[in-house]
């Protein structure tokens, strides 16, 4: 999608004559976007082993540690923090940290089957065992974490009982049309059709701390197509991809942890 400006419209009429031989289309594949949906999404649990957290115990969710390229957006991770306590642990404690005060790293709310715990308070309390280059890879590494010396205990310390590792992305892969917008003496507005699409992929892996267990792991799979019109005034219409994955896999994980579901393995 392109945009050029400034653009000379010799007139309002003109433009509406242009716009009237292009809004038919535009406005149809807005129908499709809009009642056809526009966006799939798939949501996948596998469960390796019996989950039952306390409204005690705390989950912290960490990127996926990664030694080359970009990781998982902090957006989405306290976007799920978000949808799991109703609050952005991580980025609360961030900001108290950048502002010179205190904040428990913990969530601590009593109408909630757990709590979330800061990510950053949790990687820092135990540097540097959870940086790229050191990182457990899978259940068997994290059992030799907790086995060193003093780990164990500051993970209890914490109350921390799942590590919640968060892998993927959100990345553009189609797109195309073209849209102009300016401005002159009859007017101002745009002409055209863009669209484009969007895939968010995400893994969420459960680590048990307490067992040194790997437990199951969640995945989300949002695909949509999102659609600016150019029309005199630009109607965009969106796509909420990564917002959907992110409802998605919260809820599911949100059902993981408290054990539902897990007649399904006896």
């Amino acid at each position: 999608m392109s945009y050029s400006e400034p653009l000379y419209f010799p007139g309002r009429a003109r433009l509406r004559r242009a716009v009237s031989r292009l809004l038919p289309a535009a406005l149809a594949l807005s129908a499709t976007a809009t009642l056809a949906g526009c966006m799939t999404a798939k949501i996948e649990e596998n469960r390796q082993a019996a989950t039952k957290i306390a409204a005690s115990e705390a989950v912290v969710l960490l990127a996926k540690p990664h030694l080359e390229g970009a990781g998982t957006e902090n957006a989405f991770l306290d976007c799920l923090e978000r949808e799991l306590v109703g609050r952005k642990i991580s980025a609360e404690a961030e900001t108290a940290q950048e502002e010179g005060k205190k904040k428990d790293p913990r969530s601590n709310q009593a109408n909630k089957p757990f709590q979330i715990y800061a990510d950053g308070e949790f990687v820092d309390a135990l540097y540097p065992w959870l940086e790229p280059s050191t990182a457990p890879a899978n259940a068997d590494g994290l059992s030799a974490l907790l086995a060193r010396p003093g780990v164990g205990e500051r993970v209890n310390a914490m109350g921390v009982r799942y590590i919640i590792w968060i892998d993927g992305a959100t990345k553009k892969t189609d797109g195309g049309g073209s849209v102009a917008c300016g401005a002159g003496p009859g007017g101002a507005g745009c002409i055209g059709l863009g669209w484009w699409e969007k895939q968010s992929d995400y893994q969420a892996t459960v680590w048990d701390l307490r067992d040194k267990i790997g437990v199951g792991d969640v995945t989300t799979a949002v695909s949509g197509t999102s659609v600016f019109i150019g029309a005199i005034a630009p109607i965009p219409i969106i796509m909420p991809v990564q917002n959907t994955a992110c409802d998605r896999m919260a809820a599911q994980l949100k059902s993981f942890l408290v054990g539902e579901g897990e007649d399904a393995m006896n």
